[in-house]
């Protein structure tokens, strides 16, 4: 155990200097968890009371980051606060910035749904002048990913992609977002993909004529940003409300506004995989797996009794 402590450091003490710029990680966590039924984001899923945040701040401490920008519902705000900002304290810079008063269209209209990721990351712009990393709340990435993304290089955009097979669920279907990358590893476009489901090794959607595989590589919103993101998010979420403006259920995601600027070739995005198990909590049910899988990787050493 000591030896892979000292292992670990070094490798932290490495990439933190290939990091240069990318100091802040921006966590979205402002979704109401409709499926789930409740704040997801606060959803403690060990024995010791932590949350899933609680695991990817501690690997994204542990990979540089020295800054946490929080967006969030104003509901929800205090609850966020004091939940994480006492384990934070004289780890890293915090600020929260509410998601439901940033840019809204027009004050007559009654929206309760937050806008979506894309408009969750506009709105950090508040708080964000350097390179950032973007998360969501309730997905469990595996510290392998952070160190991943770590490395990529800081002059452009990043994303890290995940094996499909490594992030469904047993107890439903999901949605992701399919990769498409071309053969020196950038991505061509982010296709959203619903009902997915596997039975024997077959996977299925809700459109036929898609070609996945449990290997197919997949998006789960683990991106690397310069500011020059905020211009791109900015025009993309004019030309969203131009046609989804009144529609409660519209959302403006990351890849609408990547994707547009990708094939106009104003944006590069270089894919890193990762070989990690994702694990997140879509359904109730999702919980006892995320709280198995962490028991495993506690038991690798992976993880001490206590994060913070």
């Amino acid at each position: 155990m000591p030896g892979r402590r000292k292992s670990f450091r070094k490798i932290c003490d490495i990439i933190q200097v290939s990091l240069m710029n990318t100091k802040t990680l921006v966590v979205l966590a402002a979704g109401l968890g409709s499926r789930y039924g409740g704040n997801k984001q606060l959803e403690t899923v060990t024995e010791e009371g932590e949350t899933i945040i609680d695991f990817s701040l501690y690997d994204a401490l542990a990979s540089g980051i020295e800054r946490i920008v929080f967006v969030v519902r104003r509901s929800i705000a205090e609850n966020v606060r004091s939940e994480f900002g006492p384990k934070l304290k004289g780890r890293a810079e915090v600020a929260y910035v509410h998601q439901d008063e940033f840019t809204v269209p027009s004050p007559d209209i009654n929206r309760r749904k937050p806008w979506g990721t894309g408009h969750a990351v506009l709105a950090a712009s508040v708080a964000v002048r350097e390179n950032f990393w973007v998360i969501n709340a309730d997905d469990f990435y595996g510290r392998a990913s952070f160190l991943a993304l770590a490395s990529a290089p800081t002059d452009g955009f990043s994303l890290v992609s995940f094996h499909l097979g490594q992030t469904l669920s047993p107890n439903g279907p999901v949605s992701r977002g399919e990769c498409m990358v071309d053969d020196k590893g950038f991505l061509l476009g982010v296709v959203e993909r619903k009902g997915i489901v596997s039975e024997n090794g077959i996977v299925t959607c809700d459109d036929p004529s898609a070609l996945l595989t449990l290997e197919t590589p997949v998006s789960m919103n683990l991106w690397g940003f310069t500011p020059a993101i905020f211009g791109i998010l900015k025009d993309g979420f004019d030309r969203f409300l131009g046609s989804a403006e009144t529609d409660p259920l519209a959302e403006f995601g990351i890849p609408q506004a990547v994707n547009r600027a990708v094939s106009s070739g104003s944006a590069s995005v270089k894919v890193l995989n990762s070989e990690e198990r994702w694990s997140g909590i879509t359904f109730k049910e999702d919980k006892e797996l995320v709280a198995r899988h962490i028991v495993e990787l506690r038991e690798r050493g992976l993880y001490p009794s206590r994060l913070f």
